[in-house]
């Protein structure tokens, strides 16, 4: 198995201009808890993560503020900021010790399109407890996905500067690169990268216990008014569940489950047809893919990029 410096995604934090409405959602419907508030700050967790929150909001203009991942040691922490350095990569700050809520130790840089990146060590961790069976909440984050206008050299990146890895990428008959899944674990991917026509996010994946609970779950939102854009349904490429939803700020949220696991020594990467239909959804049991619903996957345009969010 791969050694990487980077050991997990920890949270997205999201800036949202309805900030109680957002943040109501979140607790209410969706099924988080919030960890620690301040004015016009949430930090929410899931009860199945030890991570201290999986989700930051913050009112302001909406946009990505950062992705948070985690490094396992300061030693580690410190040879990634050289790598980084040496790559001559945008640093936001250095490694310090962070102030916010959970604390630790960490640095944050720009990617290559300029969204922030956090990565932390030595951070307060929570109490996880055992998602009972049939309760329809999220365990944890599973993932992070980007729209990108330059699809493969946004994944480049993640690629040479923090030693992501492709597991799968659609492609249309034709052979061009649509979508990449990258892995920093064995996770078959904690990011992934789309082709969009701007930069900006994409969706927020959540892990839910198992089948019965992503099933109940899908049916508490879609009772809860919330609008399903695609779903319920299976992809080829990581073999997890889906159901897409927007959020009251319009951001794109799935529930999930059943991502697969990946050994780096034996994968081989796919290339999946997205004219097939069994590469959007094995099951059938989702609508097909089109222009209409992939549109509402790529949200507004990022207005955050190359500026460093606050907090």
């Amino acid at each position: 198995m791969t050694e990487r410096l980077v050991s997990h995604l920890r949270y997205a934090a999201l800036a949202v201009p309805d900030f109680e409405v957002e943040r109501e959602f979140f607790i209410r419907h969706w099924g988080l808890t919030e960890a620690h508030g301040e004015d016009g700050l949430s930090y929410l967790a899931a009860e199945g993560s030890t991570e201290p929150f999986i989700l930051r909001l913050r009112r302001d203009e909406k946009r990505v503020d950062l992705a948070g991942f985690a490094v396992r040691t300061r030693s580690d922490i410190h040879a990634l900021a050289e790598k980084l350095h040496r790559e001559e990569v945008r640093f936001v700050h250095e490694p310090q010790e962070l102030t916010g809520f959970s604390g630790g130790y960490g640095f944050r840089v720009f990617d290559g399109d300029g969204r922030v990146l956090e990565f932390a060590t030595g951070y307060e961790q929570r109490e996880a407890r055992k998602i009972r069976e049939r309760e329809p909440i999220p365990v944890k984050l599973s993932h992070m996905v980007f729209n990108s206008a330059d699809l493969n050299t946004t994944a480049q990146w993640y690629v040479d500067h923090l030693d992501f890895t492709i597991s799968d990428s659609l492609v249309r008959p034709d052979g061009v690169e649509m979508m990449h899944f990258m892995r920093c674990n064995a996770n078959h991917h904690s990011i992934a990268v789309a082709m969009g026509p701007h930069h900006s996010l994409h969706h927020l994946s959540f892990e839910m216990r198992g089948i019965e609970e992503w099933m109940r779950g899908a049916g508490k939102i879609l009772r809860a008014g919330t609008r399903m854009i695609w779903g319920p349904g299976r992809h080829n490429a990581g073999d997890n569940t889906f159901a897409y939803f927007l959020d009251p700020s319009g951001n794109t949220i799935e529930y999930t489950t059943e991502l697969s696991m990946v050994d780096d020594d034996s994968w081989v990467p796919g290339q999946h047809d997205i004219s097939k239909l069994s590469t959007q959804d094995q099951w059938g049991t989702a609508q097909e893919m089109s222009e209409l619903v992939a549109r509402e996957s790529f949200n507004d345009i990022d207005r955050g990029l190359f500026v460093a969010p606050p907090v």
